[in-house]
């Protein structure tokens, strides 16, 4: 590495910044107050969500990434950082904010800064799913359905509340039949719509399906959704409203640190609200502990 590792790289996906320029001067005096240099900006691409600008930072000698998007922005930077010193903090601007959210970080920006720059580091895991890194989840079937259905116009307007709106047309999609394996295990055969993989527990808009899950516990969490009907639909939002850990037939939750899925037909799949190519299966284990990221204190 060159440079001073007093300078902190802001990685910006500018589609969802409309202020590129405060934003800076905002960071710029964040980072005076407490020491640092002003940032280097750098701007996403519609072909790049930031792994290059990460390792553009890197190279500089940053001594500190600020992703400021939503997770697929967050996701490109803490896999090219995962291993390295240099932590990761986050200014979310995205539709869901998933790790943003799981780390209890502030939704305003230059309250978000202020945790960059004066917040404490913590060591959290990442996963990998079939050589894509995700800090959120990954998921094939349903989840990723909803994903893939969902505009991006839909997202910049209304949030999570556009993933909500678009599942309502998919949870009547037929179910499948999936083989899961945890850590080598019995295989689990179960008729469902979908199989997600979790590295925090919380769906868009804050809802907690995955209760037990841990950002750093070094274990992957599982939920396999199986509703037959708008009766099992029903059930299963309730306990995810209620934040119940009573597993049935309709919803079932397991911890691995390695994840086989394989399903009867080609399915959708997703990492961290990213679309990746459709296939009938998909791997995901877990690397504990490989990512810095600042928090609050």
């Amino acid at each position: 590495m060159l440079g001073d590792t007093r300078l902190p790289a802001l990685i910006v996906n500018s589609a969802r910044v409309h202020d590129v320029r405060r934003l800076r001067r905002a960071c710029a005096q964040a980072a005076v107050r407490t020491g640092w240099r002003p940032p280097l900006v750098l701007s996403t691409t519609p072909g790049d969500p930031g792994s290059a600008q990460t390792r553009r930072a890197l190279e500089v000698g940053a001594g500190l990434v600020i992703a400021v998007g939503g997770d697929g922005t967050v996701r490109a930077c803490a896999e090219v950082l995962a291993g390295t010193p240099v932590p990761l903090a986050i200014v979310p601007v995205g539709s869901a904010n998933l790790i943003a959210n799981a780390l209890g970080l502030p939704v305003r920006a230059v309250a978000a800064l202020r945790v960059a720059f004066g917040g404490r580091e913590r060591q959290i895991d990442l996963g990998v799913a079939d050589g894509f890194t995700f800090a959120a989840m990954a998921g094939i079937g349903l989840d990723a359905a909803v994903v893939g259905a969902t505009s991006s116009g839909l997202k910049r307007l209304a949030g999570w509340v556009g993933y909500a709106a678009t599942a309502t047309g998919q949870v009547l999609r037929p179910r499948a039949t999936f083989t899961v394996r945890l850590d080598g295990g019995d295989r689990l055969i179960r008729r469902a719509h979908s199989v997600t993989v979790g590295n925090s527990g919380a769906l868009p808009g804050g809802f907690v399906i995955m209760p037990a899950a841990r950002l750093d516990d070094g274990l992957l969490d599982v939920v396999i959704l199986a509703p037959a009907d708008p009766l099992g639909w029903a059930n299963v939002g309730y306990r995810v409203l209620t934040g119940s850990r009573r597993d049935d037939a309709w919803m079932e939750r397991f911890q691995a640190r390695t994840v086989e899925i394989s399903a009867e037909t080609v399915l959708p799949r997703q990492v961290d609200g990213e679309m990746i190519g459709a296939a009938r299966s998909l791997t995901a284990t877990v690397r504990p502990g490989v990512l810095k990221v600042r928090v609050p204190t």
